[in-house]
Protein backbone atom coordinates (compact mmCIF):
# COMPACT_ATOMS: atom_id res chain seq x y z
CA UNK A 1 0.00 0.00 0.00
CA UNK A 2 1.03 3.62 -0.45
CA UNK A 3 0.47 6.58 1.87
CA UNK A 4 0.21 10.00 0.27
CA UNK A 5 1.42 12.57 2.77
CA UNK A 6 2.64 16.11 3.34
CA UNK A 7 5.35 16.51 6.00
CA UNK A 8 3.90 17.45 9.39
CA UNK A 9 0.30 17.54 8.14
CA UNK A 10 -2.52 15.38 9.49
CA UNK A 11 -1.17 12.55 7.32
CA UNK A 12 1.45 12.07 10.06
CA UNK A 13 -1.27 10.26 12.05
CA UNK A 14 -1.74 7.31 9.62
CA UNK A 15 2.01 7.36 8.95
CA UNK A 16 2.57 6.69 12.67
CA UNK A 17 -0.16 4.01 12.62
CA UNK A 18 1.50 2.18 9.72
CA UNK A 19 4.84 2.10 11.52
CA UNK A 20 3.28 1.11 14.84
CA UNK A 21 1.49 -1.77 13.07
CA UNK A 22 4.65 -2.86 11.28
CA UNK A 23 2.82 -2.79 7.95
CA UNK A 24 4.94 -2.58 4.77
CA UNK A 25 4.10 0.57 2.80
CA UNK A 26 5.45 3.14 0.37
CA UNK A 27 5.40 6.91 0.85
CA UNK A 28 4.54 9.52 -1.77
CA UNK A 29 4.92 13.17 -0.84
CA UNK A 30 2.29 15.68 -1.98
CA UNK A 31 2.62 19.42 -2.55
CA UNK A 32 -0.76 20.68 -1.37
CA UNK A 33 -0.45 23.98 -3.22
CA UNK A 34 0.32 22.56 -6.65
CA UNK A 35 -1.55 19.27 -6.02
CA UNK A 36 1.43 17.45 -7.50
CA UNK A 37 3.12 14.37 -6.09
CA UNK A 38 6.89 14.34 -5.71
CA UNK A 39 7.10 11.89 -8.61
CA UNK A 40 5.28 14.42 -10.82
CA UNK A 41 1.75 13.01 -10.83
CA UNK A 42 -1.52 14.89 -10.44
CA UNK A 43 -2.58 14.11 -6.89
CA UNK A 44 -6.22 14.91 -7.69
CA UNK A 45 -6.25 11.80 -9.89
CA UNK A 46 -5.61 9.83 -6.68
CA UNK A 47 -7.77 11.89 -4.33
CA UNK A 48 -10.17 14.37 -5.99
CA UNK A 49 -10.51 16.13 -2.61
CA UNK A 50 -6.91 17.28 -3.05
CA UNK A 51 -6.10 16.87 0.63
CA UNK A 52 -3.94 14.41 2.53
CA UNK A 53 -3.91 11.71 3.70
CA UNK A 54 -4.85 9.12 1.12
CA UNK A 55 -4.03 5.43 1.38
CA UNK A 56 -3.81 3.54 -1.90
CA UNK A 57 -4.36 -0.16 -1.36
CA UNK A 58 -2.67 -2.93 -3.30
CA UNK A 59 -5.94 -3.61 -5.16
CA UNK A 60 -6.01 0.00 -6.41
CA UNK A 61 -8.71 1.28 -4.10
CA UNK A 62 -8.04 4.59 -2.36
CA UNK A 63 -9.18 5.36 1.17
CA UNK A 64 -9.27 8.97 2.37
CA UNK A 65 -9.99 10.77 5.68
CA UNK A 66 -7.58 10.15 8.54
CA UNK A 67 -9.98 8.59 11.10
CA UNK A 68 -11.14 6.01 8.52
CA UNK A 69 -7.59 5.27 7.35
CA UNK A 70 -6.15 4.70 10.83
CA UNK A 71 -8.95 2.28 11.73
CA UNK A 72 -8.37 0.38 8.51
CA UNK A 73 -4.64 0.14 9.31
CA UNK A 74 -5.38 -1.04 12.85
CA UNK A 75 -7.81 -3.70 11.64
CA UNK A 76 -5.23 -5.18 9.26
CA UNK A 77 -3.01 -5.97 12.26
CA UNK A 78 -5.35 -6.60 15.22
CA UNK A 79 -2.43 -8.01 17.22
CA UNK A 80 -0.98 -4.46 17.30
CA UNK A 81 -3.90 -3.40 19.54
CA UNK A 82 -3.97 -0.03 17.81
CA UNK A 83 -7.77 -0.21 17.98
CA UNK A 84 -10.17 -2.28 20.08
CA UNK A 85 -11.99 -5.02 18.18
CA UNK A 86 -14.80 -3.90 15.88
CA UNK A 87 -18.22 -4.19 17.50
CA UNK A 88 -16.97 -3.77 21.07
CA UNK A 89 -18.01 -0.83 23.18
CA UNK A 90 -14.35 0.17 23.49
CA UNK A 91 -14.22 0.52 19.70
CA UNK A 92 -17.02 3.07 19.90
CA UNK A 93 -15.02 4.89 22.57
CA UNK A 94 -12.12 5.03 20.10
CA UNK A 95 -14.43 6.37 17.40
CA UNK A 96 -15.73 8.90 19.89
CA UNK A 97 -12.18 10.18 20.40
CA UNK A 98 -11.32 10.16 16.69
CA UNK A 99 -14.47 12.11 15.91
CA UNK A 100 -13.79 14.66 18.65
CA UNK A 101 -10.20 15.14 17.54
CA UNK A 102 -11.27 15.52 13.91
CA UNK A 103 -14.27 17.81 14.29
CA UNK A 104 -13.50 19.74 17.47
CA UNK A 105 -9.71 20.14 17.39
CA UNK A 106 -8.12 19.40 14.03
CA UNK A 107 -10.16 21.82 11.93
CA UNK A 108 -9.95 24.58 14.53
CA UNK A 109 -6.24 24.98 13.80
CA UNK A 110 -6.83 25.93 10.14
CA UNK A 111 -7.28 29.71 10.72
CA UNK A 112 -4.03 29.78 12.70
CA UNK A 113 -2.08 28.62 9.65
CA UNK A 114 -3.67 31.29 7.46
CA UNK A 115 -1.65 34.54 7.52
CA UNK A 116 -4.77 36.44 6.42
CA UNK A 117 -6.59 35.60 9.66
CA UNK A 118 -6.87 38.82 11.75
CA UNK A 119 -5.01 38.82 15.08
CA UNK A 120 -8.18 39.16 17.16
CA UNK A 121 -9.75 36.19 15.39
CA UNK A 122 -6.59 34.15 15.91
CA UNK A 123 -6.73 34.92 19.61
CA UNK A 124 -10.37 33.85 19.80
CA UNK A 125 -9.54 30.59 18.03
CA UNK A 126 -6.61 29.92 20.39
CA UNK A 127 -8.88 30.50 23.38
CA UNK A 128 -11.45 28.04 22.02
CA UNK A 129 -8.76 25.44 21.28
CA UNK A 130 -7.33 25.95 24.76
CA UNK A 131 -10.69 25.09 26.34
CA UNK A 132 -10.88 21.87 24.33
CA UNK A 133 -7.28 20.94 25.17
CA UNK A 134 -8.06 21.38 28.86
CA UNK A 135 -10.88 18.86 28.44
CA UNK A 136 -8.51 16.39 26.77
CA UNK A 137 -5.95 17.01 29.51
CA UNK A 138 -8.53 16.21 32.23
CA UNK A 139 -9.44 12.99 30.43
CA UNK A 140 -5.80 11.94 30.47
CA UNK A 141 -5.43 12.30 34.24
CA UNK A 142 -4.23 9.00 35.69
CA UNK A 143 -3.81 7.48 32.22
CA UNK A 144 -0.86 6.96 29.91
CA UNK A 145 -2.97 7.19 26.76
CA UNK A 146 -6.42 8.36 25.69
CA UNK A 147 -7.87 4.85 26.01
CA UNK A 148 -6.01 3.91 29.19
CA UNK A 149 -2.79 1.94 29.29
CA UNK A 150 -2.68 1.02 25.59
CA UNK A 151 -1.47 3.24 22.74
CA UNK A 152 -4.10 3.48 20.00
CA UNK A 153 -4.50 5.32 16.71
CA UNK A 154 -6.27 8.10 18.64
CA UNK A 155 -2.97 8.87 20.38
CA UNK A 156 -1.15 9.16 17.07
CA UNK A 157 -3.82 11.61 15.91
CA UNK A 158 -3.72 13.70 19.09
CA UNK A 159 0.08 13.78 18.95
CA UNK A 160 -0.10 15.08 15.37
CA UNK A 161 -2.50 17.87 16.34
CA UNK A 162 -0.44 18.82 19.39
CA UNK A 163 2.67 19.04 17.19
CA UNK A 164 1.10 22.02 15.42
CA UNK A 165 0.68 23.99 18.64
CA UNK A 166 4.26 25.24 18.89
CA UNK A 167 4.13 26.43 15.25
CA UNK A 168 1.10 28.62 15.90
CA UNK A 169 2.01 29.87 19.37
CA UNK A 170 -0.56 27.79 21.26
CA UNK A 171 -0.05 27.25 24.96
CA UNK A 172 -0.65 23.62 25.88
CA UNK A 173 -1.55 22.35 29.40
CA UNK A 174 1.46 20.90 31.22
CA UNK A 175 -0.10 17.43 31.30
CA UNK A 176 -0.38 17.43 27.52
CA UNK A 177 3.24 18.51 27.17
CA UNK A 178 4.40 15.45 29.10
CA UNK A 179 1.95 13.28 27.12
CA UNK A 180 3.38 14.71 23.87
CA UNK A 181 6.94 13.94 24.96
CA UNK A 182 5.91 10.41 25.91
CA UNK A 183 4.40 9.76 22.47
CA UNK A 184 7.32 11.47 20.71
CA UNK A 185 9.76 9.02 22.30
CA UNK A 186 8.07 5.97 20.75
CA UNK A 187 10.31 4.32 18.10
CA UNK A 188 7.56 4.25 15.46
CA UNK A 189 6.83 7.94 16.00
CA UNK A 190 10.52 8.80 15.79
CA UNK A 191 10.79 6.79 12.59
CA UNK A 192 7.78 8.50 11.00
CA UNK A 193 9.04 11.97 11.90
CA UNK A 194 12.51 11.22 10.54
CA UNK A 195 11.03 9.90 7.30
CA UNK A 196 9.07 13.16 6.90
CA UNK A 197 12.13 15.29 7.67
CA UNK A 198 10.57 16.70 10.85
CA UNK A 199 13.48 15.61 13.04
CA UNK A 200 17.02 14.44 12.29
Amino acid sequence: MKLFFTPGACSLSPHIALREAGTPFDLEQVDLKSKQTKSGGDYRAVNPKGSVPALQLDNGQVLTEGPAIVQYIADQKPQSKLAPAAGTFERYRLQEWLNYLSSELHKMYSPLFNPATPADQQQAVKSAIGTKLELVNRNLEGKQFLMGDTFTVADGYLFTILSWSKHVGMNVPAGLNSYFDRIASRPAVQSAMKAEGLIK
